[in-house]
């Protein structure tokens, strides 16, 4: 690299979602209806995140803008840019359009990163990483990670497909096999076409083939990631295994527990007879004990942007200026945010008097 093209990442400065747009910067096809789109910032900007968390991008499709959370796939070791591997189902709308319309040199805007499911959050001495489909992101990203930092992590990494067209990442994850001293992959395909080549597992995952992918996997930290009926599908292989629950790590745009979280210092107990005033908009409503910071704004002809509306993607986050707040998220706030006086509008009710910059 030329020098005058240098940069020390401690002279530049974070991405901030709430003034920056993201540029696409390179598109890559993966597999059949899966491609990995690649953003950056621009102005000198780095990207902080932890490996295995997501990102909220706001699509503009036929519909109307959408929100969507993605998994990053790419490593915060390497924060000049950021990466999303987008897989499109039958009945996609914003993934659609990303393959069909999103190229170099357009323009997003995001919110994040965010999100609790992350091998930094739970350092282990072994690792197993459980993936189906498009589940194989988050886990993709805790492995690149661990490749750079940590070389010599103990990882056994499962990956399950239908055929073996659609193992996404697989050449890069062979080599990583090859290349890392103690990085175990296998990858299982449900059928394999007449004359196909196929030496891996064949089937579903079950209780056997998981004891000879992990022997010891009552000893490891799992992660597990994929549609809705293959996470249902571990949980139950490692119940009858004995694991220890509480080792198990899920991603799901669901929340799986609560945090509560409240601003102002005082248990939020009773909200009647407050008001909650929109200072940018000029409105003032009144504040009743069951409906959110969002409820109350949709009810004034007021928009602020969501996605999943559950308080785990960031993307409905406001400034309040004043009064308390009883917010109950599910990671997709970071406690220095809490502490500048953000909250997520979806799972924030105002106590008393309270007012935001909205």
């Amino acid at each position: 690299m030329a020098a005058a093209g240098y940069r020390h990442i401690d002279a530049a400065k974070p991405w901030d979602d709430r003034t920056q747009a993201l540029e696409c910067v390179g598109v890559v096809a993966e597999c059949p209806n899966v491609a990995s789109f690649t953003f950056r910032a621009g102005d000198d900007t780095w990207f902080r995140y932890l490996p295995g968390q997501f990102i909220t991008l706001e699509l503009p499709t036929d519909r109307g803008t959408v929100l969507r959370p993605y998994t990053l796939s790419s490593t915060p070791t390497r924060p000049w840019s950021i990466t999303v591997s987008v897989k499109a189902q039958a009945d996609s709308v914003g993934t659609r359009w990303m393959l069909d319309h999103l190229r170099p040199g357009m323009r997003l805007r995001a919110h994040g990163p965010a999100g609790g499911f992350s091998s930094a959050l739970h350092p282990a001495q072994r690792y197993l990483f459980l993936s189906a489909g498009s589940g194989i992101t988050p886990m993709m990203s805790m492995a690149r990670a661990a490749q750079d930092l940590a070389p010599d992590t103990d990882i056994v990494f499962v990956h399950c497909a239908q055929r073996p067209g659609e193992l996404i990442f697989r050449a890069e994850l062979e080599s990583m096999a090859v290349r890392l001293p103690r990085f175990a992959l296998a990858s299982m395909v449900e059928s394999v076409a007449p004359g196909e080549a196929w030496s891996g597992y064949r089937g579903r995952l079950d209780g056997a083939s998981l004891r000879r992918m992990a022997p010891d996997l009552l000893g490891r930290e799992v992660f597990c990631c994929g549609p809705a009926p293959f996470m249902q599908a571990v949980r139950d292989l490692l119940a009858a295994a004995g694991f220890d629950p509480a080792h198990r790590h899920e991603e799901s745009f669901h929340p799986a527990s609560v945090d509560v979280t409240t601003a102002g210092g005082d248990d939020a107990t009773d909200a009647a007879g407050g008001e909650l005033v929109f200072v940018t908009s000029g409105v003032t409503v009144p504040v009743t004990p069951d409906q959110t910071i969002l409820q109350l704004a949709r009810g004034a002809g007021l928009n602020i942007p969501t996605g999943c509306t559950m308080g785990l993607c960031g993307t409905c986050k406001v400034h309040c200026l004043s009064g308390k707040t009883d917010m109950h998220h599910s990671g997709g706030i970071r406690q220095e945010e809490i502490d500048a006086g953000y909250v997520l509008a979806c799972c924030t009710r105002p106590v008393g008097h309270v007012e935001i910059a909205v």
